[in-house]
């Protein structure tokens, strides 16, 4: 991992190259690279660090030339470092490569390949695939693209790779195998991307790569064909992407931005699917397997990380209002247990990427077992959109800031929407849906209200920012959200922080509390607040230091609790989708007063395509 960017054309490929990189630096990173073709060979530049560091030396050498590659790594072989960073060159330094994922038998061939003479400069997996396709080339004097597809045959593990080299400054290669690659088609000029990010300032038209294929592209023209050497024809899609959406727009941060977007990205998401007038929802993705989801014996939910609190959430939903059976699995252990699934069960996935390598493992699990699989999915094209039977795309735009804010509540508006659906005629009375319905779509106006609280939570953040350790608490439908709350505080400010069932706080996690222990509470009046109130009291009789979060207009907690947040009334199952907006704005403000990265938290990346 991380981040890959090609171009071939009649452009200086520097620039490109490092402003693709700079475009890419939200999937998370810990150092950079570029290798362009020249007129005496190639000139490669890599560091470890930030993009800027690169563009700095990058522009201080002045690479010419209108052929190259560059890549934004995060580290899985070895440590962070200029030698580990990509590019890597074979040992004649006359190709380079870029490559995101795993090679799992690099080991076995790093041991081959050394017993041939082949001399390390890395600890990384990449390296081996190097000398690898060298080796190959060597041994049968093949074009250097006919010794890629011949060694990817060798390759156990997961790989987007992409080759330039300076024989042959008319030829740029990429493949792929369980790592994202696109083809972006310009005129006179392609491009490669590991997502559209890198592209869409240049071009709208696509080609997505399938596992097992990959491309040859030459200045006149490109041929996509399987590792088996089949020649393919390949449908171009066009980008839903627009540029601004992918630039700050006056924000300090993408996070920002992304939080105060909420209302016009839940009305994305809801446009043209619901009709309060004609109390109907319609979700065109899933007409085909309605049928199979109202009779679905069960329905499994399979998700990671942000979007496995908001599965979380529609397993209340599903379950209260359509009456189904459903299970929350992390997907990253889903087909390791060899779970018991079979004719009647439904699995669902969630991902904003749609790139997600462990929940693609499990939707291909389900699949090779015959289950009907869907897929909630924020990225139009991506490889969960494409595998799975059926699905509902999020709508909520590009989702830069590593930290999954606008995602998640659009994935529960989602859920909210799947649930009502399954319900409707059913389980719920027209009344019943009505009224849901109604509540549903007063959703974004509400939380334009919650965000007028900003100023609230970022006094709040000057008080809280160098707290060693945060408790969140929540029940039924806000436990999920109190994980989720915990994640964000642990994502971008390094705090640790817990979530927990509220009641589940003194069976163990009491032990930790005492007057310099935060405890957020969500405390909404709903048929468990009774019994929230009565842990705050637990938690202040130990002088913890309550945040509680509750219902406009509710005074009763306000002598408890060193801070409350009132938040809009809403039905209890919408309720997540307001009551995460001020967590999430708390951890934003705390990690900013504490110097931390916002938008590429250390550690993390944006779109886990490694096991």
């Amino acid at each position: 991992m991380c981040g890959i960017v090609g171009y071939i054309g009649y452009q200086q490929a520097q620039d490109l190259l490092i402003a693709g990189l700079q475009r890419l630096e939200y999937r998370g990173y810990d150092s950079a690279g570029v290798a362009i073709v020249a007129e005496d060979g190639l000139r490669v530049r890599k560091q470890k660090g930030k993009v800027r560091e690169l563009a700095e030396a990058v522009g201080e050498a002045s690479l010419v030339g209108t052929l190259g590659i560059g890549h934004t790594r995060w580290a899985t072989h070895g440590f962070p470092s200029d030698d580990n960073a990509h590019p890597h060159l074979n040992a004649a330094g006359d190709f380079a490569l870029v490559h995101n994922g795993i090679i799992e038998n690099y080991a076995a061939l790093r041991e081959r390949l050394q017993q041939k003479g082949y001399r390390f400069r890395s600890q990384t997996d990449t390296e081996a695939l190097v000398h690898l396709i060298d080796d190959v080339r060597k041994a049968t004097g093949l074009p250097l693209e006919e010794a890629v597809r011949q060694a990817l045959t060798q390759v156990v593990g997961t790989y987007g790779l992409a080759i330039v080299s300076a024989e042959d400054p008319d030829l740029l290669i990429a493949a792929r195998n369980g790592s994202p690659l696109i083809l972006g088609v310009g005129e006179g000029e392609y491009f490669i991307g590991s997502d559209a990010a890198p592209l869409v300032e240049h071009t709208r038209q696509v080609v997505y790569l399938n596992d097992g294929e990959m491309v040859v592209v030459r200045r006149g023209g490109y041929e996509v064909k399987t590792t088996d050497n089949v020649r393919l024809t390949k449908e171009i899609h066009q980008l839903e992407w627009d540029l601004g959406e992918i630039e700050k727009g006056g924000y300090e941060h993408f996070m920002l931005k992304e939080i105060m977007e909420q209302p016009t990205s839940l009305e994305d998401c809801m446009r043209g699917r619901i009709s309060v007038e004609n109390d109907t929802i319609k979700l065109g993705g899933l007409i085909e397997v309605l049928d199979q989801l109202r009779t679905a014996r069960r329905i499994i939910i399979a998700a990671c990380g942000t979007s496995w609190h908001a599965a979380l959430v529609g397993e209340y939903m599903i379950e209260e209002l359509a009456r189904i059976p459903v299970e929350v699995e992390y997907a990253s252990e889903f087909r390791y247990r060899n779970p018991i699934i079979g004719e009647g069960d439904v699995l669902m996935v969630i991902s904003q990427s749609g790139e997600t390598a462990d929940t693609l493992a499990a939707v291909r699990e389900a699949r090779r077992r015959g289950v009907l699989v869907l897929g909630v999915v924020n990225t139009v094209g991506s490889t969960i959109a494409r595998e799975t039977d059926a699905g509902v795309y999020l709508h909520a735009g590009p989702e830069i800031g590593v930290a999954s804010t606008k995602a998640f509540t659009a994935q529960v508006t989602v859920l909210a929407m799947i649930a009502l659906k399954l319900a409707e005629g059913r389980t719920l009375s027209d009344a019943e849906h009505r009224e849901a319905l109604r509540a549903l779509a007063a959703i974004p106006e509400q939380v334009r209200q919650v965000l007028t609280l900003d100023d609230q939570l970022r006094q709040m953040a000057q008080v809280y920012r160098y707290a060693s350790n945060f408790l969140y608490l929540g029940r039924g439908y806000n436990f999920p959200v109190a994980l989720e709350g915990a994640l964000k505080l642990k994502e971008i400010s390094y705090i640790h922080a817990e979530g927990y069932p509220a009641a589940e706080m003194k069976h163990g996690p009491i032990a930790l509390i005492d007057q310099f222990m935060p405890v957020v509470v969500l405390a909404l009046k709903d048929n468990t607040y009774d019994k929230i109130v009565s842990n705050i009291e637990e938690v202040a009789a130990r002088q913890g230091s309550v945040i509680a979060l509750t219902d406009e207009g509710n005074g009763a907690l306000d002598d408890l609790c060193e801070y409350v947040i009132r938040i809009p009334t809403t039905a209890a199952f919408l309720s997540p989708l307001l009551s995460v907006i001020p967590l999430q704005l708390l951890s934003y403000h705390i990690a900013v007063m504490r110097g931390c990265h916002v938008d590429q938290p250390r550690n993390l990346a944006k779109s886990v395509t490694v096991e």
